[in-house]
């Protein structure tokens, strides 16, 4: 398995401290060990999937202040059952084009970096694609972050959030919740999907903190001009993220309002994929500014 390749935005620097030998697995016994993935058969990998002890990876990078708060490992899954038309990591979508990575790799990094976020407040987030593409992987490589101590989060869109068990979400710190849209039809116009499953899991979220065991959720939400920057759009994604502190005061910490951006143009054409926003600009500063007040206006704490 050849050592997994950074995102485009990386610096040479993060690829120098990220990159590791390449690894080599086999299975022996209940766990996977050292020798090439390619040379297990197919229906061995997959089972190492199902067990979550293997997953497929596109990439992973330490950043602060993206992905959650401090320092962060941040691990980008492959495979994602939305189409946003603004994806940015349109790279990310098929889980075949990832990489074969053990959950053991992806714990002993964190460990590495353990002292790192101690000192800064950091952890560990997965983030893709989707996630919940991955629960069983997921679950594995987030128990073992908490058993060291490590504040963990995920980044989702909450579509597939049925796949998150409990036991998955008690060792979730933070909830990175994408609310791509508060009208269904937008919804369906920006991911190919339904809104009501990421309605009910950030409602779930919430109401697993009634009895101490809920995350903190951040909702985010993609100001894209054309699409989603209509104000009764926006008011109701503002409205639903008030709907969850009214289950539980404290359940959203804060919601982003994320600027449309043409960062990810490059990667659809590298693909070949057909990108309808080619020649959409980013929202103006004080369009920006007007979303985020309109969230403000519910009480909440808003970026």
């Amino acid at each position: 398995m050849s050592a997994i390749a950074l995102p485009a935005t990386s610096s040479p620097t993060d690829a120098a401290r990220l990159d590791a030998p390449a690894g080599r697995v086999r299975r022996s016994g209940a766990g996977l060990h050292a020798l090439a993935v390619s040379d297990l058969p197919r229906g061995e990998r997959l089972a190492a999937m199902r067990r979550g002890e293997l997953g497929s990876v596109h990439s992973w990078e330490l950043v602060t202040a993206v992905d959650g708060p401090g320092t962060r490992l941040t691990v980008f899954l492959s495979g994602c059952p939305l189409r946003c038309v603004y994806c940015h990591n349109p790279d990310t979508l098929a889980m075949r084009d990832g990489e074969p990575v053990l959950a053991d790799e992806i714990v002993a990094r964190v460990r590495r970096y353990a002292g790192v976020f101690r000192a800064t407040g950091g952890g560990l987030t997965l983030s893709g694609g989707e996630v919940l593409m991955q629960p069983a992987f997921a679950a594995r490589v987030l128990r073992a972050a908490k058993r060291l101590g490590v504040h963990t989060a995920i980044d989702t869109s909450g579509f597939l959030g049925a796949n998150a068990t409990d036991a998955l979400l008690h060792d979730v710190d933070l909830v990175l919740l994408d609310v791509k849209s508060g009208d269904a039809a937008t919804y369906a116009r920006v991911t190919g999907r339904d809104l009501a499953p990421t309605l009910a899991f950030g409602r779930r979220l919430a109401r697993r903190g009634l009895d101490g065991h809920g995350p903190e959720v951040w909702v985010r939400f993609v100001l894209v001009p054309g699409i989603t920057d209509d104000d009764a759009n926006i008011a109701a994604v503002a409205d639903y993220a008030a709907s969850l502190e009214e289950i539980r005061p404290g359940t959203v910490g804060r919601v982003e309002v994320l600027p449309f951006h043409q960062m990810g143009r490059d990667k659809w054409q590298a693909l070949g994929l057909d990108y309808e926003l080619a020649d959409v600009e980013p929202p103006s500063v004080g369009a920006v500014e007007r979303a985020r007040e309109i969230f403000r206006t519910r009480g909440l704490t808003t970026f």
